[in-house]
C-alpha cells in the first residue's frame, strides 16, 4: 500500500556542489528529516537527488538544498515531481 501523505521529488542542484561534501551533507539532513532517497553527482557540476517524505519535510529539505553545506555555492535548484518508489533509506550513490 502506498502512503498517500508521502511525496517523491527529483532535485537537480547546479553550481559548486561537487567536492564540497554536498551529497554527504544532504544525506545527513535527509536522515534527520526522515526523508529517503539518494544523491549522486552528475556531469556539469551538478548533484541529482531523488527524495521521498512528507510534503512539509520535503519543502524544508528543498530550502536546505538552496543553501547546502558551508563550502558550496548553489547557482540553481530545479525540482520536478516523480513517481513514488518507497526507498528504505537515503544513500550517496556514485
Amino acid at each position: 500500500m502506498i502512503n498517500q501523505t508521502r511525496k517523491h521529488i527529483n532535485i537537480t542542484i547546479s553550481g559548486r556542489v561537487q567536492g564540497v561534501g554536498y551529497r554527504y551533507s544532504a544525506r545527513s539532513v535527509a536522515k534527520y528529516m526522515n526523508i529517503t532517497g539518494f544523491a549522486r553527482n552528475m556531469p556539469g557540476n551538478k548533484v541529482y537527488i531523488e527524495a521521498e517524505g512528507d510534503e512539509s519535510k520535503l519543502k524544508e529539505f528543498v530550502e536546505w538544498c538552496h543553501k547546502g553545506p558551508a563550502n558550496c555555492k548553489v547557482d540553481s535548484v530545479a525540482i520536478l515531481p516523480g513517481e513514488f518508489i518507497s526507498f528504505d533509506d537515503f544513500e550517496v550513490r556514485f
